[in-house]
């Protein structure tokens, strides 16, 4: 796992062998990150990055200049190793760590952020859940923009506030607003 861009760029990051999180491609995080630095000024924008799993999205975040970051995992392993990359990369200040789990966390707490990533396991009961869910929050700005990455068999096409899918793969990232304009 290596960051791709940004202040960061080519530092690798080695999760155990028996890691069970999925990270993130290269080329889809960077197809990602491609759209978003055309609409965001990194250092300007609060991020919330759900499923943490190796937080990858976050360091990508970090990286590129962003320094309010929140990243939410419940699995112990996971939320050890990235709580050990977030000291080295000395970002204690920048990205708070919450173990959590994810649908408790967006009904408890204000969602006063720029962007959620949401990277559930593909195979996640509750996934059609997600966008409803956050999208309920009565603390979500209008303009918030919502991705989530899912795999080929769930469709977000239908939802409220769904605007487009992109394909990398196997990878597939929905985007949800508000906010029509960031259409």
């Amino acid at each position: 796992m290596r960051i791709v861009s940004g202040k960061f760029r080519g530092k690798r990051f080695s999760p155990p062998k028996n890691f069970s999180a999925r990270p993130t491609t290269d080329i889809a995080k960077e197809s990602l990150f491609n759209i978003l630095e055309n609409d965001y000024y990194f250092d300007e924008i609060r991020v919330l990055d759900l499923f943490a799993g190796t937080g990858s999205i976050s360091y990508e975040f970090f990286s590129r200049g962003c320094d309010d970051i929140a990243a939410v995992e419940i699995d112990n392993q996971h939320f050890r190793f990235v709580q050990k990359t977030i000291a080295e990369l000395k970002a204690e200040k920048n990205i708070a760590l919450y173990k959590a789990d994810v649908f408790k966390f967006i009904k408890n707490n204000p969602l006063h952020y720029d962007i959620i990533f949401a990277d559930p396991p593909f195979d996640l009961p509750n996934i059609e859940t997600l966008p409803d869910l956050i999208f309920q929050n009565q603390h979500l700005k209008p303009e918030t923009l919502l991705i989530i990455e899912h795999s080929f068999r769930t469709d977000f096409s239908t939802f409220p506030f769904f605007f487009k899918q992109k394909n990398y793969g196997k990878v597939n990232f929905s985007f949800f607003t508000k906010n029509k304009s960031q259409e």
